[in-house]
């Protein structure tokens, strides 16, 4: 109704000036662009706005006319509410390009150190020769991968985050020896022993199970839900070294006796 409003008064301004005899006119013309003189624009410039819609500009520019119109009440509530929305979905897709680290190559002395730092060094690929299962030995160590401690005897496997510069069947040392320990002695670091280092092969890597993530806040219809599987790598622990290794006693053999039949009489 308001655009209406006030394009019939622009109309009547403009018929009021075309016209020969304004007071006698009461219906509208059209106007075309062809009637448009010089003076008659200069006229329309200096036309003052109608108080029935007071925010009207009366410039008239390649025929392109634009109107106000009355804004919602609830309109700033809504623009509000919709940035609020977007700064959040901004927020969360930030979030996700930072955990995408950038691929990038190292060289072959960058990798040695980083994976010093975490705790292990790469050897080479198993070769066929080599002993991966050997006997039980009553003997465990403590190391520590990362920022993660595990406890760890010959022949066990253990899932730790995902290593680096290293691939399935690749042999590592595990350098950050915390405690050895057997049934005849203990030996602690302080905080790591410089003579010790656990033996280990990589079997695979594998995904954990999802996690997922579920966010919401209340009267703002936002919910988000997210899925996380942590990338693992299963080591096979093959040999520790660094303590004395008791000698393992073998079984008794246990001789059967004969058990005697008797027969019973009926």
């Amino acid at each position: 109704m308001a655009n209406r409003r006030c394009v019939q008064t622009l109309s009547r301004h403009l018929t009021y000036l075309l016209s020969p005899n304004p007071s006698s006119l009461h219906s509208l013309t059209s106007i075309s662009p062809q009637t448009l003189t010089p003076q008659i624009l200069k006229s329309i410039d200096t036309l003052t706005p109608s108080p029935k819609c007071p925010n009207v500009t009366t410039k008239i520019s390649s025929f392109h006319r634009h109107f106000c119109s009355n804004r919602p009440i609830n309109s700033d509530d809504d623009e509000e509410g919709s940035e609020e929305e977007t700064d959040d979905d901004d927020h969360d897709v930030e979030g996700l390009e930072s955990n995408i680290e950038p691929s990038r190559e190292y060289t072959p002395e960058e990798k040695e150190h980083e994976a010093a730092e975490i705790g292990y060094k790469v050897i080479g690929p198993l070769q066929k020769s080599d002993r991966v299962f050997k006997p039980y030995e009553p003997v465990f160590a403590v190391v520590q991968i990362g920022f993660h401690q595990f406890k760890v005897s010959n022949g066990e496997s253990i899932f730790t985050e995902k290593l680096k510069f290293c691939e399935v069947n690749d042999k590592l040392i595990l350098n950050k020896v915390l405690l050895l320990g057997s049934t005849t002695q203990t030996i602690i670091g302080r905080p790591i022993l410089p003579d010790a280092a656990v033996h280990a092969f990589v079997e695979e890597h594998a995904l954990d199970a999802k996690v997922l993530i579920f966010k919401k806040k209340r009267r703002k219809n936002y919910r988000r839900t997210r899925g996380h599987r942590q990338e693992l790598t299963k080591l096979r622990i093959t040999d520790i070294q660094g303590i004395e290794k008791p000698e393992v006693a073998p079984p008794l053999k246990t001789e059967k006796k004969g058990v005697k039949k008797v027969a019973v009489a009926a």
